[in-house]
């Protein structure tokens, strides 16, 4: 057991401003859970250095989003929607414990499921989500790096472009950029090129939501987009690691002509996986429960709380 009760948590700057001004809810939550527990709570700048002298001192550190390099601590990080959150032991999502678990729809409430998902659809999506159709295209959205194979994919996401126009023989390919990433020359000419020379591909111009209502499938790497799909219900095949694989068909671990197979009968319990995925396995940062389910996963992870 460590030999003071400090819990350290370390954000960016932006972040840190806000839990300072007790406007960031996840970490008031944490923050009255641990000093429910007889722990000062300090609030750290995120910094390179900050995080290696965290190493060193006494007490626990909590890292928002940056990899828990050492065994007092713990990574911080959004389950993909708010107010959704997990407390890891790695910052890479597919090492996390929900990512090794097991996913059996028959365990779950299929009617508490449903409605839930029905409202979170509703609320994330609004209109949207109530009319899913298919028109016959594919969604591919973009992440980074769109050149380069990084060590938990299986392709490039041009390369993975390139797979998608060899495996889809009649459906029309929708790319969308990514709206946070600044591509290089490089990589958006080797996108261009491609849709140039296919008719059936072009880059999106519609938002997110009309897309996933109007796709047949998705296809990417590891993007979020995928798990938002599956809130209209639509199919998608991924070419990397994360954590959200178990109903998708995977690339990685069946290669791809079998997954491109797979994608065109799936029909997994989609709301019975987001009600796992989300509600029963996440801290839910608005729960009123909130501080005890903190509590609950900290201590799973090994602390002494």
């Amino acid at each position: 057991m460590p030999d003071a009760k400090i819990l350290r948590i370390y954000l960016d700057e932006t972040p840190l401003r806000s839990a300072e001004r007790r406007e960031f809810n996840i970490i008031e939550r944490i923050r009255t859970a641990f000093e429910s527990q007889g722990f000062r709570v300090e609030l750290r700048k995120n910094s390179a250095a900050e995080r290696l002298k965290s190493a060193t001192r006494r007490g626990y550190s909590l890292f928002h989003m940056d990899d828990p390099f050492h065994a007092r601590a713990l990574t911080l990080r959004r389950a993909y929607f708010y107010p959704f959150w997990r407390i890891e032991a790695s910052a890479k999502r597919w090492e996390w414990e929900i990512a090794k678990t097991p996913f059996d729809p028959s365990m779950i409430d299929s009617a508490a499921a449903e409605t839930w998902a029905d409202a979170w659809r509703k609320r994330l999506f609004e209109a949207s989500a109530d009319r899913p159709e298919r028109h016959g295209l594919v969604y591919v959205p973009l992440q980074g790096r769109l050149l380069e194979q990084r060590s938990f994919q299986l392709l490039s996401p041009v390369a993975m472009l390139e797979s998608v126009l060899r495996h889809e023989p009649s459906r029309d390919i929708v790319v969308g950029y990514h709206p946070n990433e600044v591509y290089t020359p490089e990589e958006t000419r080797a996108v261009q090129v491609l849709a140039q020379s296919t008719p059936r591909m072009r880059l999106a111009t519609e938002p997110m939501p009309e897309l996933l209502r109007t796709c047949d499938y998705v296809v990417t790497e590891n993007s979020s987009v995928a798990l938002s799909g599956f809130f209209f219900h639509k199919p998608a095949i991924l070419f990397a690691q994360i954590d959200f694989h178990h109903i998708a068909a995977n690339a990685v671990e069946t290669g791809v002509a079998t997954a491109f197979e797979e994608v065109q009968r799936l029909i997994p319990s989609y709301d019975a996986y987001l009600y796992w995925f989300l509600k029963l396995t996440s801290i839910n940062g608005g729960a009123p429960d909130a501080e005890q389910q903190i509590l609950d996963i900290v201590r799973r992870r090994g602390w002494e709380v």
